[in-house]
């Protein structure tokens, strides 16, 4: 299975507009929703911003909160299959509710994003990503 340099596969994964992010739910079942991140060396960075959803409660920060484990997945995908591949980050995760780390997360997405750094409306928790394990594939 070919795989990327270590250097390659971290330069994507950072590059990506959006990922996706795989939590345990407290019964064991998988949950695997999409997110915008930023990542700063081996931490990744969402946090739960304004737009339209049910609440700043949500279901991932309680599956961490149970099961700290999650993998966070990145990839491209075109036909014909000359050019795909993907990068998976595997880590710890813990959700920040106030601080350093949640100012951090707010900063580092509001300069990757120009959504976050027109927003005014309050945002929730961080979620803070200790990446682990890097593994990726290519064709």
């Amino acid at each position: 299975m070919p795989t990327l340099a270590e250097a390659e596969a971290r330069r994507r994964f950072a590059a990506a507009r959006v990922a996706r992010l795989a939590t345990v739910r407290p019964d064991g079942r998988p949950h695997i929703v999409p997110i915008v991140f930023a990542l700063d060396g081996d931490t990744a960075y969402s946090i739960a911003d304004p737009k339209p959803k049910r609440g700043l409660d949500l279901l991932r920060h309680r599956n961490i909160a149970a099961h700290p484990a999650v993998s966070v997945l990145v990839d491209e995908y075109r036909e014909p299959w000359e050019r795909i591949w993907w990068v998976r980050a595997d880590g710890s995760a813990r959700v920040v509710v106030s601080g350093m780390e949640r100012d951090t997360a707010l900063e580092l997405l509001r300069a990757k994003y120009r959504e976050y750094a027109e927003w005014t409306t309050p945002f929730g928790a961080a979620t803070v990503i200790s990446v682990e394990r890097w593994s990726s594939w290519e064709i």
